[in-house]
C-alpha cells in the first residue's frame, strides 16, 4: 500500500518535553473510513499523539501527513478546516442552548456563538443539525436545554457538534468515561454509524468496548506503539500483557 492510500500518516514522530520523549519516533497509519482503537497504560502517550495531530503540540521532528498535506506546520485552526476534528475528555457544549443551537453554532459558517447570530438559518443549516441530531441519538430533543441532557448525551452532542463540520477524520478521547452501561452500548452503535465515510481514532480503556468498536487497535507504551493488529492479536500479545493487560 503507498503512503498516499492513508487519510492520515504518521512518521517518525517525536516530541520531548524537558528532555523526556513523550512521543518516540512513532509511526502510525490510518485508512479511510476505519475505526482505530488506542489503548495502552496511563502516560503511554496517546492523549499527546492527539495533540500533536490536531497541532494543540508541536512536534521536535517527524512527520503528520492528512489526506497527504504536512499538518506539522499548519495552526490548529487550518488543521480543523482541513477535515480534522477532536473531542476532548471534558464536554465543551453551550449548557444554556438548545440541542439545536448547539449544533447550529458549530456549523462552519457560524464558527462561534456571535458568527452563528449573524446567519440566517438556511435550509441547509436545518438540514445538517436534523442529520446530525438524529445521527447521534437526539433528533426528537432538538429543543431541550444541553444542560439538562444526560451524561451520555451531553457526550453525543458534542461528537454531534464536530460532526456538523463533516470531519474526514474524527478523534475521540476516551469518550464512554463516567457513562451507564445502556449508554456505552448506544455509544457503541453511534460510534460505527458515524465511521462510514470517515476514518476516526478512539483511545480507551474500557477493553469490553474496544472490542466492539476497533477495526484495529494501537497499543502505546512509553511514547512508542507496541503492538498493532486486531484485538484478538494484541490481547494475545506477550508484551501486551505484561506492560498493560495483566496489570
Amino acid at each position: 500500500m503507498s503512503n498516499t492510500d492513508f487519510v492520515l500518516s504518521v512518521e517518525d514522530l517525536t516530541v520531548s518535553f524537558d528532555g523526556f520523549k513523550a512521543i518516540d519516533s512513532l509511526n502510525l497509519y490510518v485508512d479511510q473510513n476505519e475505526l482505530r482503537v488506542i489503548i495502552g497504560p496511563n502516560g503511554a502517550g496517546k492523549t499527546t499523539l492527539l495533540d500533536l495531530i490536531c497541532g494543540k503540540t508541536r512536534a521536535s521532528t517527524g512527520s503528520i501527513k492528512f489526506k497527504n498535506s504536512e499538518m506539522t506546520k499548519l495552526p490548529e485552526y487550518q488543521i480543523v478546516r482541513s477535515g480534522i476534528g477532536r473531542k476532548f475528555q471534558t464536554p465543551s457544549i453551550y449548557e444554556n442552548l438548545s440541542v439545536f443551537q448547539n449544533l447550529e453554532v458549530s456549523f462552519p459558517r457560524g464558527r462561534g456563538v456571535f458568527g452563528a447570530l449573524f446567519f440566517k438559518r438556511t435550509e441547509e443549516v436545518k438540514n445538517q443539525v436534523q442529520t446530525v441530531a438524529d445521527e447521534i441519538g437526539l433528533g426528537s430533543q432538538l429543543d431541550t436545554e444541553a444542560g439538562l441532557l444526560s451524561h451520555g448525551q451531553k457526550q453525543w452532542l458534542e461528537i454531534g457538534m464536530l460532526l456538523m463540520q463533516d470531519p474526514e477524520l474524527l478523534m475521540l478521547d476516551e469518550p464512554i468515561a463516567g457513562m451507564s452501561v445502556r449508554e456505552r452500548e448506544l455509544t457503541a452503535e453511534l460510534l460505527k454509524r458515524i465511521c462510514k465515510g470517515r476514518a476516526m481514532i478512539v483511545i480507551e480503556h474500557d477493553m469490553e468496548f474496544v472490542k466492539r468498536i476497533a477495526d484495529k487497535v494501537t497499543v502505546m507504551h512509553q511514547g512508542k506503539i507496541l503492538a498493532e493488529g486486531s484485538m484478538e492479536k494484541v490481547q494475545a500479545d506477550p508484551r501486551v500483557i505484561d506492560v498493560y493487560l495483566g496489570h
